[in-house]
């Protein structure tokens, strides 16, 4: 199985799970539907199934031209209201599409909507907007204490996960995590290298979980360095990993 990006809309990332063999197709967040059709054509492919992260339109706008076309399940959140929505998931359920050889896995996380979920399967992670690399969604619906412990669920996962989110932010989620850690060499580093990536115009997605986890303030919320930083902004004492991690978002969303 490989994993294609399709781009849609200013910012969008559709990934899509293929299978070499079969020529079968996994849309992930279709936002945009004529892009997504045109790929599926151009490649030869046919349709399994559409999932989707949580209800925020440019998620979601996509999907009811595409089920007219291709008439295939859609799975998403049973904790969200989705109109085309057939099958609703939840953290009890392990996903099964008949025409691709794994299971995949629910992980609930909500902060940035109530019902916000990803899948995971072997190696691989789409969480949607709650964790971007080098950064993290806004809070729109849920609160600072629901977003950290979604964080924490993913930083479960092993460090060789990739990461595939929604949203190609990393240059300004970078720019944003060295001014939080301006001594963090891998932040730099990181930095170089995405932006020698997006010069070509090329995704800097996707990232790994490791990586998350050097690099990523949001991740990083108990390092001292992190806590020190936030604290001198806010211009008050932090009494705990989710304060934090609170006021960094706050920060983050002035930025």
């Amino acid at each position: 199985m490989k994993v294609e990006a399709i781009r849609i809309l200013k910012d969008n990332y559709v990934w899509t799970l293929i299978d070499d063999a079969t020529q079968n197709a996994i849309i992930i967040d279709p936002g945009d539907a004529q892009p997504v059709m045109d790929y599926l054509q151009q490649h030869h492919l046919s349709l399994s199934a559409i999932l989707v992260t949580h209800h925020h339109w440019d998620h979601t706008n996509g999907i009811a031209s595409i089920v007219r076309e291709f008439n295939v399940p859609v799975y998403g959140s049973a904790n969200e209201n989705m109109h085309e929505l057939t099958h609703p998931l939840t953290e009890k359920t392990l996903l099964q599409i008949r025409e691709f050889p794994f299971d995949i896995k629910i992980l609930e996380i909500p902060g940035h909507t109530a019902g916000h979920i990803a899948y995971y399967l072997p190696g691989k992670l789409f969480c949607g907007d709650t964790l971007f690399a080098a950064g993290c969604g806004r809070l729109f619906e849920g609160t600072a204490a629901e977003m950290s412990a979604s964080l924490q669920k993913i930083l479960s996962l092993p460090d060789e996960t990739e990461i595939y989110c929604a949203h190609e932010y990393t240059l300004d989620n970078l720019r944003f995590a060295q001014l939080v850690e301006p001594d963090n060499q891998a932040i730099v580093e990181r930095t170089q290298h995405v932006a020698a990536l997006r010069n070509q115009h090329l995704p800097s997605l996707p990232s790994t979980l490791q990586e998350e986890k050097a690099t990523n303030p949001f991740l990083r919320c108990d390092i001292p360095a992190v806590k020190a930083s936030v604290e001198k902004h806010a211009g008050r004492k932090l009494n705990d990993m989710v304060e934090v991690f609170g006021e960094l978002r706050k920060w983050k969303d002035a930025f």
